[in-house]
C-alpha cells in the first residue's frame, strides 16, 4: 500500500517561498526542474519513503533537491502517511532549520 503525502501549512509557504525566489533570480526553466524534481521526490515518497537520510532529529528525514534546497518530512507508520514539513535553503544557518518544522 502506497503512503499517503500530507503537506503542512510550513511546506507549502516555504515551497513558494522558493519559486518565488527562484522567479526573481533565475529562470522558468529552473522553476520547472525545481517543482517536477519535488514531484519526482514525492513520487518516490509514496512506495519508499525511508528511502531518504534521517537527520538528527528523530525520525525527521531530508532529501536534498538541486544542490540549495532540503526537502524535510516525517514518517507516520501508523497512518501511512508522509508529512511534509518544509522546504529549506541550505545555505541558511543549519540551526533555523527545524525551528518552524514542528
Amino acid at each position: 500500500m502506497a503512503f499517503k503525502i500530507v503537506w503542512s501549512k510550513e511546506a507549502e509557504a516555504t515551497f513558494e517561498e522558493i519559486i518565488s525566489y527562484v522567479e526573481i533570480k533565475w529562470t522558468e526553466k529552473e522553476i520547472k526542474k525545481f517543482v517536477s524534481e519535488t514531484l519526482k521526490i514525492i513520487s518516490i515518497l509514496k512506495k519508499n519513503p525511508f528511502l531518504f537520510i534521517c537527520s538528527d532529529k528523530a525520525k525527521i528525514f531530508e532529501v536534498l533537491i538541486g544542490k540549495q534546497n532540503l526537502f524535510i518530512y516525517q514518517i507516520n507508520e501508523t497512518e501511512k502517511r508522509v508529512e511534509l514539513l518544509s522546504f529549506w535553503d541550505t545555505r541558511q544557518n543549519p540551526k533555523s532549520k527545524f525551528i518552524k518544522s514542528k
